[in-house]
């Protein structure tokens, strides 16, 4: 395989100083690793464009029989032609807002343990059992949200509506917080519950992504940091934060679009309803892909029509978040406001 080789070109000398230009002869090695980069590249697109279309196509019967109505109709009777996801996206949102304030404090101090406090014999450890964490498959998470952290956690559910009913999504109906004995119903199957178990689900993809960016801030400005009498959290607060902090946002944008996707726990976990529903602690939820797993199986074509309908809203919020957090990326590059 040929090797690339520099020529360097230097003009003729006119008098002053000129900058040599350089040229780059490409072997064939090269030429074949940029081919092969580029139809991936253009392979991700198509595939992308490809199930986008597929969607609009498949959606298109039902997109045309209700119009915009499908964005502001809470009901799904799609047989009834009364149909449209106001409260699925709500629930959606919801549900991945809440996973997302959970985990992303969470998995910022995992990664930071990990990268800049851990010793080196335990980080091996902790590495691999993150990374075990990502891998258990998200059934798992439902029926372990489910059986046995739903029952813990409406204590918590129960404290929060008592102190912090002011709170508007903080509010239950039907609850009441001054009787011990009341029913714990109004707190089960709620936004609040199916969050936290897609938040244990996503912390682990946030501190990988994080872990590999903390571990690259460059050592001499560590060291720096270290020398002009910075404790170990200045050196993280001033060298180490700032130089993660795409990776940081990346890290977020990437689980946030695993929470809005999120199905099989969710469907376990939430009692579906067609309202919107801001509270987060009461019973009562939904999101689009429980919504697709439910009635999938029992729908007319026109049924199927708007549940690809529904897809397609979520394909379309999914880059939404996606493309956003491309942009926030590229214009806070980690590494490039280091303070070291």
């Amino acid at each position: 395989m040929a090797s690339t080789q520099v020529v360097s070109r230097i003009p003729e000398v006119d008098g002053g100083d000129t900058p040599r230009r350089s040229h780059v002869a490409k072997g064939i090695g090269d030429r074949i690793f940029r081919g092969q980069l580029t139809a991936a590249g253009i392979a991700v697109l198509a595939i992308m464009a490809a199930v986008g279309l597929f969607l609009l196509l498949r959606a298109g019967q039902a997109l045309r029989v209700q119009g915009f109505s499908f964005l502001t109709t809470e009901q799904w009777q799609p047989d009834a032609q009364n149909f449209g996801i106001a409260a699925v996206l709500t629930g959606t949102v919801l549900i991945a807002a809440v996973a997302v304030v959970i985990s992303v404090p969470l998995a910022v101090g995992t990664a930071l343990f990990i990268s800049e406090v851990a010793p080196r014999r335990l980080r091996r450890t902790l590495v691999a059992m993150v990374d075990l964490m990502a891998a258990v498959p998200s059934v798992v998470y439902g029926l372990w949200g489910l059986f046995f952290f739903q029952g813990h956690v409406i204590g918590l559910s129960r404290w929060l509506s008592s102190w912090f009913s002011w709170v508007p999504f903080l509010k239950v109906d039907g609850a009441e917080p001054g009787d011990p004995l009341s029913s714990a119903s109004v707190y089960t199957a709620s936004t609040f519950v199916a969050g936290i178990v897609v938040a244990m689900m996503v912390a682990p993809i946030m501190c990988s992504v994080m872990r590999e960016v903390f571990t690259q801030a460059p050592a001499g400005e560590r060291e720096g940091a270290f020398a002009l009498g910075s404790t170990r959290w200045g050196m993280i607060r001033s060298v180490v934060l700032p130089y993660g902090l795409g990776g940081m946002i990346g890290g977020t944008m990437l689980g946030l679009g695993r929470a809005l996707g999120e199905t099989i726990a969710v469907y376990l976990i939430i009692s579906p309803v067609f309202t919107i529903q801001p509270h987060i602690l009461q019973t009562g939820a939904n999101s689009v892909s429980s919504l697709i797993a439910l009635h999938y199986g029992d729908s007319s074509e026109f049924g199927m029509s708007a549940l690809m309908a529904a897809g397609l809203a979520l394909f379309l919020l999914t880059l939404l978040v996606n493309f956003t957090a491309s942009t926030i990326v590229a214009r806070s590059r980690s590494g490039a406001q280091s303070e070291g």
